[in-house]
């Protein structure tokens, strides 16, 4: 009885604190599904963890990113598109990267909806979450990935590294977004709860629908 208590009082805690903060997490909510959609990933898996073939993910890496790919698109909408009218040239670039480092492996590239984990790059946090990225595939794609964002245009080849191009932050980010993307540890609780809102809403609408289809269905 009393844990049953104990749970009720902590359920009630927890739904009081939600209350209270609704106007942040739904305003804060709304700036991270923004920053979302406005972001495409570059995704490459090597075809193992070997150290030849993670550095075969970084030659290529290093060719997509400096062939400018995606140079003059100007959103999120055109550089998807350009990026998926390219996808062939884009295999054979990394293919023929591969070749000139004596490694014959297939690549394949698409651009699909991938839910990437909390990822830091230099001074940046990129939030978790669902984003659209152009997703390259080295071989059997069995190796440790590598991550960073195509558009806006955030990594730029540096030597062997690659390094973050700030202006381009400022250029394509506003400051609420910035925030995000800069103090992290501000917004995880609010973005969890966001996102398990948005969850039970889903669900309840595909729900909804599966007993719209079995009532079409039986009538």
């Amino acid at each position: 009885m009393r844990k049953h208590l104990e749970s009720v009082l902590t359920m009630g805690m927890i739904i009081a604190i939600i209350i209270s903060n609704a106007g942040k997490i739904i305003n804060d909510g709304l700036a991270l599904d923004k920053l979302r959609s406005s972001v495409l990933r570059l995704h490459i898996l090597a075809n193992s963890d070997s150290d030849y073939d993670q550095k075969m993910k970084l030659k290529v890496r290093d060719a997509i990113l400096e062939s400018g790919i995606l140079r003059g698109a100007t959103d999120m909408e055109e550089a998807e598109r350009i990026a998926e009218s390219r996808l062939e040239d884009i295999e054979m670039l990394a293919e023929i990267t591969l070749e000139d480092n004596g490694c014959y492996l297939p690549v394949h590239a698409s651009i699909e909806d991938h839910v990437f984990d909390e990822r830091e790059y230099e001074d940046i946090t990129m939030p978790s979450g669902n984003y659209r990225a152009l997703r390259i595939e080295i071989g059997k794609a069995g190796g440790h990935n590598w991550w960073c964002v195509m558009y806006p245009p955030l990594c730029i080849p540096a030597a062997c590294e690659v390094a973050e191009d700030k202006e381009i932050e400022k250029e394509f980010f506003d400051d609420k977004e910035m925030d995000i993307l800069e103090k992290p540890q501000k917004y995880r609780v609010r973005f969890a709860i966001w996102d398990k809102i948005k969850e039970i809403k889903q669900a309840k609408k595909n729900k909804q629908e599966t007993q719209d289809d079995a009532a079409d269905y039986c009538a």
